[in-house]
């Protein structure tokens, strides 16, 4: 189940907002930019799916998002607990970072937390299957799917240098630790 959790960034402790209703997800996070939808997709894949297959069978969609910023590009991320790599990839995105552009994700399966750091907030966005997060340009944010991470999603950028992470050398993500 989608969850967020909002802490002043002193305090990983105590949290000051904590609900899983994806209209207050919603609620919460408009005032920063960020958006976060529940879609109910009548899409099934098999687990195995490829990229092409994910891709196709969610180009409608990937329509509509994409002529609503004008976003250009869209892939398919997928990382399993069994990946050689897995570790690696995980820790690539635990530094607080911004990006150029706004990080459009779609959960087609499994779970991750976007992590936001906005004016003395952090907002901790537990994404699962059927959830969908933009985040804006410049926002500072990481993203962690835990120590077994286990999750596809789709990407929509503008232009894929927009996916460059631009790192802020805060500290910050090792305090509020997610997964």
């Amino acid at each position: 189940m989608s969850r967020l959790t909002v802490y002043d960034d002193t305090n990983p402790a105590e949290p000051r907002l904590v609900t899983e209703d994806p209209t207050g997800i919603a609620d919460a996070l408009r005032p920063i930019g960020v958006r976060f939808e529940r879609w109910d997709s009548p899409v099934t894949l098999a687990d195995d799916a490829a990229p092409d297959a994910v891709l196709a069978a969610y180009q409608p969609y990937l329509d509509t998002l994409m002529g609503e910023g004008g976003a250009g590009s869209a892939d398919v991320i997928s990382l399993t607990p069994d990946h050689p790599g897995a570790p690696a990839m995980r820790q690539k995105f635990l530094s607080e970072h911004i990006h150029t552009e706004d990080e459009i994700r779609f959960f087609v399966k499994g779970s991750g937390s976007f992590v936001m750091h906005v004016d003395g907030r952090v907002y901790d966005a537990y994404c699962t299957e059927g959830d969908l997060i933009s985040v804006p340009a410049g926002t500072k944010h990481w993203f962690d799917a835990g120590s077994r991470p286990s999750f596809t999603a789709l990407r929509v950028f503008q232009d894929t240098t927009g996916w460059t992470p631009h790192y802020t050398g805060d500290a910050i993500a090792e305090r509020f630790p997610v997964g």
